[in-house]
């Protein structure tokens, strides 16, 4: 498929700061490693993904589902000749942003960032890599390509009202070089749907590993139960754990196999010759067929209702909430006890937030536990 590779990002328009080229890694493999080598990105191994980290060592957690994400996306773009250095930057950078606790922590943060501009984890993302993570003597941030904030500010597609995104980071921070209401590129949406694909499969491993459901749960979904019927003669044979591995493993090759030829669908009926096209579609260029569509529904829809909504894993949310409050209440009066004055002069609250959303679980308990 290498007639698709005009549609992807190969030169870069270059970064906010100029800086010199490398001989040895592209614009987009030094925009992947500066992520690698981050604080931001190691701590992402003790945020929750769906159970807290302190629950046990082989549940998912940000760190891990952003490099299952990165996994899919670069196979997708590959396929298709893109960049799939870019679609693997985009996919580990995705969650940068995400708080202690998932998005019950996110949730209650906003709450508490109301009157201040609120709080996006998406948008935070961009804060740090573009000035908290500071490691470079000439500018502040990472210095990432244009291609890649794009990406990462359209992860949910183009950005219409731009009042909240000025506020958590300020559209002259931009230089002008970003046009928020154009469509993502074919990196960013493969790594956008990636991450769907991701979450959906995974987060159905770990609730059986929970004991939350059973594959007999899941396979009132027609999808899995198609899948799992090709295993019912060998289940006696096999442990019920290979079962479920297996089943998520052919649910995501059959999603992958399905977003591609869809994607060739949709390139062909919308005419997308060149990366103008792909900029200027009105529509996603990678999405599901229909089908698949109404199985990503049903498994969101049966993931809410049996495990996100399940009483035990809502009570550790509700403690996280808890403590993100808590903390955003006692920061907020005693900011300089954990904050830099030069961050506390521009915005007391913002850089509050800052704080407490780059925190771990266990960094975010052990504060509460010292001041409660």
């Amino acid at each position: 498929m290498k007639k698709y590779s005009k549609l992807g990002q190969i030169k870069s328009k270059g970064r906010l700061y100029k800086e010199s080229n490398n001989s040895l890694r592209t614009p987009f493999q030094r925009d992947r490693d500066r992520i690698i080598h981050s604080s931001s990105f190691r701590r992402l191994k003790h945020k929750t993904q769906v159970f807290v980290n302190t629950e046990g060592d082989h549940y998912r957690t940000r760190l891990t589902h952003s490099m299952e994400v990165a996994q899919i996306a670069r196979t997708v773009a590959r396929c298709f000749h893109l960049n799939d250095d870019l679609a693997e930057t985009l996919s580990l950078a995705h969650d940068l942003g995400h708080t202690p606790f998932g998005h019950a922590g996110e949730d209650v943060l906003n709450e508490c960032m109301i009157n201040y501009g609120g709080f996006n984890h998406n948008f935070q993302t961009l804060r740090i890599i573009m000035f908290i993570e500071n490691k470079y003597l000439n500018f502040n941030g990472l210095n990432l390509t244009i291609e890649t904030l794009d990406g990462l500010l359209k992860h949910n597609g183009p950005i219409y009202n731009e009042s909240n995104l000025n506020l958590i980071i300020g559209m002259k921070n931009f230089n002008n070089r970003i046009n928020l209401k154009k469509a993502p590129s074919m990196e960013a949406q493969i790594s956008s749907i990636s991450d769907d694909i991701a979450y959906n499969n995974h987060d159905i491993q770990d609730g059986v590993r929970a004991k939350l459901f059973s594959i007999n749960d899941l396979i009132d979904i027609s999808f899995f139960r198609d899948i799992y019927e090709t295993y019912t003669k060998l289940e006696k044979k096999n442990n019920k754990e290979i079962i479920i591995y297996q089943l998520v493993r052919d649910s995501i090759n059959l999603m992958v196999k399905d977003l591609i030829t869809n994607t060739i669908r949709n390139i062909g009926k919308n005419k997308i010759k060149n990366i103008n096209d792909v900029y200027n579609s009105k529509e996603p260029i990678v999405s599901f067929s229909s089908k698949i569509q109404k199985v990503d529904r049903e498994t969101k829809n049966f993931l809410r209702k049996i495990m996100y909504n399940n009483k035990n894993v809502l009570k550790k949310n509700n403690k996280g909430k808890i403590i993100i409050s808590k903390l955003f209440q006692y920061i907020s009066k005693k900011p300089n006890k954990f904050i830099n004055n030069d961050l506390l002069k521009h915005n007391k609250y913002r850089a509050v937030a800052d704080f407490i959303s780059g925190m771990t679980d266990r960094y975010a308990i052990n504060i509460y536990d010292s001041i409660k």
